[in-house]
């Protein structure tokens, strides 16, 4: 071989510009943050050596969020809340009506309220 073809494969031919991405990021999200907030999200992302951008990224990605409630639990409490009204209508009419009449009801709504209270402690566990 001569020292000309030698040189020829070793050099490849160079495509000009930035090489391409195999992820490209098309996206943006517009988020609103309080100065506080985004000092804070600078100084970690500074901490950890890396971009904001990057930072909330990688926190988004292992962020764990939990529902508030579940259905269950939102109907428990609406639930709860219907019996508080009831309740509170009974002790109204036993204004009215007089207290021994309106004991036995009463009771009974109290139980029931105590029973949702108990399987929402019971859940929260």
């Amino acid at each position: 071989m001569t020292p000309i073809t030698e040189k020829s494969n070793l050099q490849k031919k160079r495509t000009p510009g930035r090489p391409k991405k195999t992820i490209s990021r098309s996206s943006i999200l517009m988020v609103r943050l309080t100065p506080t907030e985004r000092l804070l999200i600078e100084d970690r992302a500074k901490k950890a050596g890396i971009k904001s951008s990057e930072w909330f990224r990688r926190a988004a990605k292992s962020a764990k969020v939990f529902p508030r409630f579940t259905a269950e639990e939102t109907g428990w409490f609406r639930m709860l809340s219907g019996l508080a009204n009831n309740f509170n209508q009974y002790v109204h009419l036993s204004h009215t009506n007089g207290l021994l009449s309106m004991a036995i009801k009463g009771q009974a709504i109290i139980r029931q309220i105590e029973e949702l209270l108990t399987k929402l402690n019971k859940h929260d566990g």
